[in-house]
């Protein structure tokens, strides 16, 4: 195979596997491990109108599960407290819908983005140049440390400040994604009390961490293994 094209897709590699590995961050973090670890953490801020634990950990999948299913909103619209009210209001179930829209919209491109490597994959190896693959990979997960260096070491300067970073990345995140202040709640609202501010930062150093191992996995792991 022409040595040129081969270096080109072996670069397209690397620049695949960011987004593969920070997907796979955040599809483990939508599982029942997550919010069974989170709401259990002594720190986690209780709910000042009643929900316990165990009736976070109940509720609190339903909207988990809501991001990954083909349901409609009625999944979560039909869901009631135990005086026969709405567990959601309808601003919050139009956030909902928008939230699930975003996130499988995300799958889809995680998805394709595993579908592409898979298949140069399996082109590598029947071309036989298996070599430049696992480089893309490992270079890849060098590119995914260094993007983690720079969004910790941004973090860190910014916190230093007076304002509140990981709020200024929220705001940003969900200013890009939705229109106007749509995605605001009051502290009563069930999805403040299910999924407060402490949960989506947790969430988001989570994905950090298993973003960080996985390319650690991948910059030190196949450079041992290439060498050998």
């Amino acid at each position: 195979m022409n040595t040129r094209l081969v270096t080109i897709i072996s670069w397209l590699i690397t620049l695949l596997i960011p987004l593969a590995i920070v997907g796979l961050g955040v599809r483990v973090l939508l599982t029942p491990l997550f919010p069974n670890i989170e709401y259990r953490l002594p720190d986690f801020p209780p709910d000042e109108y009643g929900f316990t634990t165990q009736d976070r950990l109940h509720w609190g999948m339903y909207g988990i599960n809501y991001l990954l299913n083909n349901a409609d909103i009625s999944y979560l619209g039909d869901l009631k407290f135990p005086d026969g009210s709405p567990l959601f209001t309808e601003r919050e179930l139009s956030h909902m819908r928008d939230v699930k829209g975003v996130t499988q919209g995300f799958f889809r491109i995680w998805y394709a983005d595993l579908v592409i490597l898979i298949l140069l994959g399996v082109w590598a190896w029947r071309g036989k140049w298996l070599a430049a693959y696992r480089q893309g990979w490992r270079r890849g997960g060098w590119l995914t440390l260094g993007i983690a260096v720079v969004v910790g070491v941004i973090a860190t300067f910014g916190s230093m400040g007076s304002g509140d970073v990981f709020w200024a990345f929220f705001s940003d995140f969900h200013g890009l994604f939705f229109q106007g202040n749509s995605w605001l709640f009051e502290y009563s609202d069930t999805l403040i009390r299910l999924y407060p501010l402490k949960f989506w930062e947790d969430a988001v150093l989570y994905i950090g961490i298993i973003s960080a191992s996985v390319a650690a996995g991948l910059a030190f792991g196949l450079k041992r293994r290439g060498a050998a």
